[in-house]
């Protein structure tokens, strides 16, 4: 390892920096005998975090890394060291107890992933060694390696495809694991391989690992008798996928190339960056804020205490002389010593378990997501899924949604609807209507039932039938084991149109079978086919066959694969038909074929393409071009020679792809319907109810995406469209970039500068008297936005273009690469006020706007699972989005910003009495409550009470919050954790922590307060506080509480339980391993004395009596009057309400 790192850093190594050499069989070849073979990992998988040696002090090391914990072992350190009034148990015990608990989670799973990881690393695989078939454990497995695997096997590493037992050398592969997609994926063995792998010599150079599933550069050397080597390029179409399963195949052997934690599926396996929600920014400025109050009491007090001691007689009485030491000390220094011992004494106004407690919240709170019946889908047989749960309050405070179009807002099941071949209209009726179905035109010639020459229509239906990468499945007779799973996987022939023969008699399909794709387009195109004749049988050793009209069936050997990227837009085959004729099939989206074909023909197509794409549908135009001998061989060379290249291999293959697929002749369009989701409608006005701006993001055609924004009522018949396109930019007489700033200007005019002003909280879409603005921009005019140069005039763009999407009640953005998607939702991120953006999307190209936004939603859908992998939260369909937000969401803000709110209350009211008990001290430091008191406040007397409330509560029920979005509104920007209800808070706690003291002060003015005459002591009075205090937070959450269930009652009323019981108990017993023991009796003292019972009555009531007095005089204000009378949940009521409407027609249940 140190030579390897010293060869590179001398520059030795650098070829294999950039690729690696891989010996088939780790035979080496007889030309390399003098090199030595790199040192690739092993297989093993490691996904854990720890391990038994490091768990310790990297645990550790990583907690204290949070401020609140290094600050609380600050505090326990100062107790230790210095001599402070309290005991280092009273914030060493709370500290000790937040450590464990976290630390027993990060554990746990911890555990959980190394149980994982055995079970992959010890998996048995099949390896082939010197023509012997031996078991190894996965994690014995070395590069070079010939592995052998059977059918529903998955992969134990990266292999290159060497041996299939189909006859066609191919194999299907599922990739569920990878990237969800559960279609069967086509993959080829290497040309020229042997078939006898013992008699192999090979070598492999490829790329480096990185983690790009779908990406794949190498080529393989092969030796035979002493010849020169034979190379062949490696793609992806060659290289298995460690995690894919083996499907519809006996068995393949393959070469691993990269094992363990180089292999793709490792490395995708990468920490996304870490989301901080809203709330968490709170904590830590309210934080701030009563740490800023701690310094200030501690400041007051040691002031104070030097003031006071100034005083003759004070510094030092008769009766607490100091000692010699105590005397020589340093002023400056006791100043400071006593300084840290106020700080210690008043540490516990910071809440240290307040972050225990919301981590729980959070972590037990997502399992309610997960439980929630409602998003499970019976046609997937999953639910909703949580990857993140430090993000659920999050859900309640979106401002805008990012959602992608196709699989998304539309199911992504395409239908064939119709096509159009040499401008002529084909729209198929039933079966039993003619051959080539009904023909209409709205091109030029206005004739009914006029169609295009016999010719063309079989050219367009033969391009349909070859210019994909479709595969026939075999039929159940011949695999009658393969077929289950497959239901989902297959789209099956049994429920299509029939084939229709040339005298409209039906021919049957070749076998009742199934068609496995990639893409859902494609197989709408085949079966469309089929509808007017064509049949495609599958593709056999390189050889296409359909069966055509005549039931004649047709050959064509296939000759090279020009496969579909986003860039292009297109894909298209280069075949040679029976004849001897080389031809070229392309297809793919308008704006990507038009440029490339005769600008005549283009007429005849436009007007249909549009047209389509204004009702809704997906378009593709199919053009074709005949190769004579010499083309071909120049393209032929061309892409071999690509294709073998290492470096930048890319970018040659596009540069081939672009001059071959140039001069081509139009012969038509197709249009497929994919349907809008379940309730896509609904739940698209329910989010714009709520307030939130919804940006439709999708790679799709304008007038397609437009039309699906109207049907899911996004933007509505009296909504005026601002349209920034490469359309409206076209100008003869001015440049591009005047023709944008005339439009941004005019458009800002009209949508933001003359509209009137909206009230806050209410989206223009709700306001009767303001125009309705929905803004349209495709990916041309968006990256000229973007990528304006900032010391020019353009810079202004950006500002313009982002108030009026602001300023839209819907903002449409069409033709957007993935990355532009990400750059949008960056932008209004990074905009003013810094708006909360949700993301959602169902494919791979939806993974960088999901990673981007706040809060990212994967859907289930047929695009594959990767938007789910890079998501924080998963659901089956769209519809869910709905009851996400505006239930889930809702409930769990308003229950953390509950929890945090009372956390700070409930410490203030603590620790406010024994600032107050200084001033009666002579500020000597002296604890008004015992140190069992400081140290179980916190953990066991007020703890349980707050983490059920902030995971049960409903303080509206469900049905209401679904059916009344604007209540939604109620709690954006953060609402309940502003200043102002802050401030409140911090009042309340004031007002209850100097009642408590003063109230039993009041008490202690008669001396005589037990029947004998004895006087209690200052630990008597500082119990009666604690025990006013406990009452009194903990009936403040009771009151606070709108959903009973039995799990409130138990937490609640037993946490008073065991607070009386322990205060017995403690003090009712000599604990030996206490050198003093302070609360000896004096809990039980103290209850034998009427006054004290008394005043602890008194002094709970008084301080909820505002409260109570306020709800229950307080009448319902704003347009929701008729909601908040609902607002009860079915399964309980508030005690408030108990308590001020006895005889009220609100039904009062104790049981959940």
């Amino acid at each position: 390892m140190l030579r390897r790192r010293l060869n590179r850093l001398l520059g030795r190594d650098e070829r294999r920096v950039d690729s690696r050499t891989v010996y088939v069989g780790r035979r080496s070849s007889p030309d390399s005998e003098g090199f030595i073979p790199s040192k690739f990992c092993d297989n093993r998988i490691v996904s854990s975090k720890y391990t038994v040696w490091n768990f310790l002090p990297k645990n550790l090391f990583e907690q204290f890394r949070r401020i609140a914990n290094f600050y609380f072992l600050i505090i326990f350190l100062v107790q230790v060291i210095v001599d402070t009034p309290t005991s280092p148990v009273t914030s060493g015990l709370p500290l000790f107890f937040v450590i464990t608990v976290t630390a027993i989670k990060q554990g746990y799973e911890d555990w959980l992933r190394h149980k994982a990881d055995n079970e992959v690393n010890k998996y048995p695989v099949t390896v082939l060694e010197n023509g012997q078939r031996i078991r190894k454990e996965s994690e014995k497995i070395k590069v070079g390696d010939v592995v052998e695997v059977e059918e529903d096997e998955t992969f134990p590493c990266d292999l290159i495809l060497l041996k299939s037992s189909r006859d066609d050398d191919t194999c299907f592969v599922t990739t569920a694991s990878l990237d969800g997609e559960s279609n069967h994926k086509t993959h080829y063995t290497v040309p020229d391989t042997e078939k006898n792998l013992e008699s192999l010599s090979a070598t492999i150079e490829c790329e480096q690992p990185q983690p790009d599933l779908y990406k794949f550069v190498g080529r393989m050397h092969i030796c035979k008798n002493n010849q020169e080597p034979i190379v062949r390029s490696l793609g992806p179409e060659n290289l298995l996928l460690k995690g894919a399963t083996l499907k519809n195949t006996q068995k393949i052997c393959g070469v691993a190339v990269y094992t363990g934690m180089e292999t793709k599926m490792a490395l995708n396996y990468q920490g996304k960056s870490q989301k901080r929600s809203v709330v968490e920014k709170s904590i830590n400025a309210f934080l701030l804020v009563y740490l800023c109050i701690l310094v200030s009491k501690a400041l007051v007090c040691t002031t104070l205490k030097y003031v006071w001691q100034s005083k003759a007689g004070q510094d030092e009485p008769w009766y607490n002389e100091k000692t010699q030491r105590e005397r020589d000390t340093n002023l400056y220094l006791k100043m400071f010593t006593d300084f840290l011992s106020f700080m210690v004494l008043f540490n516990f106004i910071i809440p240290v378990s307040m972050y225990v407690t919301v981590e729980m919240q959070k972590f037990l709170g997502s399992f309610f997501i997960t439980w929630d019946k409602d998003f499970f889908d019976n046609e997937i047989k999953e639910g909703a899924l949580v990857n993140t749960s430090d993000l659920n309050e999050e859900l309640g405070q979106v401002e805008y949604v990012f959602t992608d179009k196709t699989g998304t807002l539309t199911q992504n099941n395409m239908e064939f609807i119709e096509c159009c071949i040499d401008g002529f209209q084909y729209k198929h009726r039933d079966a039993g209507s003619e051959l080539d179905g009904f023909c209409v035109t709205d091109g030029p010639v206005n004739k009914l039932q006029q169609k295009a020459g016999r010719e063309k229509e079989e050219l367009f239906l033969r391009a349909l039938c070859l210019c994909h990468t479709v595969q026939v499945k075999e039929s159940s007779e011949k695999f009658p084991d393969q077929t289950d799973g497959l239901n989902d996987q297959v789209d099956g022939l049994s429920d299509q149109v029939d084939g229709l023969g040339i005298d409209g008699e039906l021919s049957q399909p070749q076998e009742q079978g199934g068609f496995i794709a990639s893409s859902p387009d494609e197989i709408a195109l085949v079966k469309g086919a089929m509808r007017y004749g064509f049949t495609f049988l599958g593709l056999e050793s390189k050889t296409m066959k359909i069966l055509n009209r005549s039931n004649d069936i047709e050959r064509y050997e296939l000759l090279h694969v020009l496969n579909f990227d986003p860039v292009r837009r297109r894909m298209s085959v280069i075949v040679r038909s029976s004849s001897g004729d080389t031809l070229l099939f392309c297809k793919g989206a308008d704006s990507s074929i038009f440029p490339r074909v005769r600008q005549e023909e283009v007429e005849r197509i436009r007007m249909h393409v549009e047209r389509n794409a204004t009702e809704g549908y997906r378009t593709l135009c199919v053009a074709y071009k005949l190769l004579s001998a010499g083309e071909y061989a120049q393209a032929d060379a061309g892409l071999r020679e690509a294709r073998l290249a290492l470096q930048d291999r890319e970018e040659k293959l596009m540069a081939v792809y672009n001059q071959v697929e140039t001069g081509m002749s139009l012969i038509g369009a197709t249009a497929v319907e994919d349907r809008l989701q379940e309730e896509a409608a609904e739940t698209m006005e329910a989010l714009q109810g709520a307030g939130m701006k919804v940006w439709v993001l999708t790679g799709d055609k304008m007038e397609t995406a437009k039309s699906t924004c109207y049907a899911c009522r996004l933007f509505q018949k009296n909504t005026e469209l601002l349209e920034l396109t490469v359309r409206t930019l076209e100008d003869e007489v001015r440049r591009r970039e005047e023709k944008l700033h005339d439009l941004l200007v005019e458009y800002h005019k009209k949508a933001v500068q003359d509209a009137p002003p909206v009230k806050a909280g209410v989206t223009r879409s709700w306001s009767s008297t303001s125009q309705d603005y929905g803004f349209i921009v495709d990916g041309a005019s968006l990256s000229m936005i973007l990528n304006s140069s900032p010391d020019s005039s353009n810079s202004r763009y950006k500002n313009l273009f982002l108030q009026i999407c602001q300023n839209s009640t819907a903002v449409l953005c069409c033709r957007m690469a993935p990355l532009q998607k990400a750059q949008i939702v960056k932008m209004v991120k990074n905009s003013k006020g810094s708006p909360i953006t949700l993301s959602i999307g169902d494919g791979a190209n939806d993974v960088s706007m999901i990673l981007e936004a706040h809060v990212g939603i994967g859907i289930k859908g047929k695009e594959g699972r990767q938007a789910v992998r890079n998501s924080d939260y998963a659901i089956p369909k769209l519809k869910h989005l709905r009851k996400l937000l505006l239930v889930h969401g809702h409930l769990y803000y308003v229950r953390i910003a509950h929890l945090v709110q009372y956390f700070f209350y409930k410490n203030l009211c603590f620790i406010l009495p024994q600032f107050l008990y200084q001033f009666f001290c002579g500020y000597s430091q002296q604890p008004l409550y015992d140190a069992a008191y400081l140290t179980m406040y916190n953990i066991c007397f007020t703890s349980m009470p707050i983490l059920a409330y902030s995971l049960l509560e409903q303080h509206i029920c469900i049905e209401v919050l679904l059916d009344n979005a604007t209540l939604y509104r109620e709690i954006a920007k953060n609402a309940m954790l502003r200043w102002r209800p802050f401030l409140y808070w911090t009042v309340l706690g004031l007002f209850h922590g100097l009642l408590f003291f003063f109230g039993v002060w009041y008490l202690f003015c008669n001396p005589a307060l037990q029947d004998n005459g004895q006087v209690f002591g200052n630990w008597s009075y500082g119990t009666i506080v604690f025990t006013v205090l406990v009452f009194t937070v903990t009936l403040k959450l009771a009151l606070d509480t709108r959903h009973w269930t039995w799990i409130n009652h138990f937490v609640i009323w037993g946490s008073l339980a065991f607070y009386v019981f322990f205060s017995f108990f403690w003090g009712g017993i000599i604990w030996p391993f206490l050198r003093q023991q302070r609360l000896y009796f004096v809990f039980a003292n103290m209850l034998s004395s009427v006054s004290a019972w008394l005043v602890i009555i008194l002094l709970i009531l008084l301080s909820l009596l505002p409260e109570i007095l306020l709800v229950v005089f307080r009448k319902p204000r704003g347009p929701h009057l008729r909601q908040m009378k609902q607002r009860l949940p079915s399964s309980g009521t508030s005690t408030i309400f108990m308590l001020s409407q006895t005889a009220s027609s609100h039904s009062f249940s104790w049981t959940d």
